[in-house]
């Protein structure tokens, strides 16, 4: 997306730190600051590595910016395909992100359009017959992190098709929906 809607930035390649000044610029807030790494808080509500700034499948002396409004992003790209080939199809936007306390990295969902990011299982009863208290199953990273199973992280490949997801799950919603309210997170 960073370089479909031009959220490239010119970097200078003779500076390590060069685009230490664009990831300060797009947090909204510094979380922690271990070498060269930075975890912050985006505009998004994201937090993340280096504000989600990235140098990777991009030329050097570039940097690419987390788009705008990931969401705005998603529902462009199905109002075309709708607009186009007539289908209905539900997008979703991911990034290559960390989690804490796990090693690797996973694709998660920066937006979405025509899907519910959570299905909210609280309330309904596991295998055993005992009610889920506090299971809502974030279905838009899930997709996400399938769906770079496909595509990988360097193989030029952007999109991934999935096919045969539960009906229930489509419907209006936002990546706002996954951010944690700070008064509900115990480790910010």
């Amino acid at each position: 997306m960073s370089k479909a809607e031009d959220r490239i930035e010119a970097i200078d390649t003779d500076d390590p730190r060069g685009h230490k000044a664009i990831v300060e610029r797009e947090s909204v807030r510094i979380l922690r600051r271990r070498g060269d790494l930075i975890i912050a808080e985006t505009s998004h509500g994201f937090v993340c590595a280096n504000a989600g700034v990235d140098l990777s499948n991009i030329e050097a002396g570039y940097a690419a910016l987390l788009p705008v409004d990931s969401d705005r992003s998603a529902r462009r790209i199905r109002d075309a395909i709708r607009h186009r080939l007539g289908v209905e199809v539900a997008v979703i936007v991911s990034d290559t992100f960390g989690r804490p306390w796990r090693r690797g990295l996973t694709d998660v969902a920066i937006g979405c359009a025509g899907i519910r990011p959570i299905a909210d299982l609280r309330g309904s009863t596991d295998s055993l017959g005992r009610e889920l208290q506090v299971t809502e199953v974030c279905i838009v990273d899930e997709l996400a992190g399938a769906a770079d199973l496909v595509c990988g992280k360097a193989s030029g490949v952007p999109v991934a098709l999935c096919r045969g997801i539960d009906p229930a799950w489509l419907g209006d919603g936002s990546v706002a929906d996954l951010v944690r309210h700070p008064s509900e997170d115990l480790f910010r």
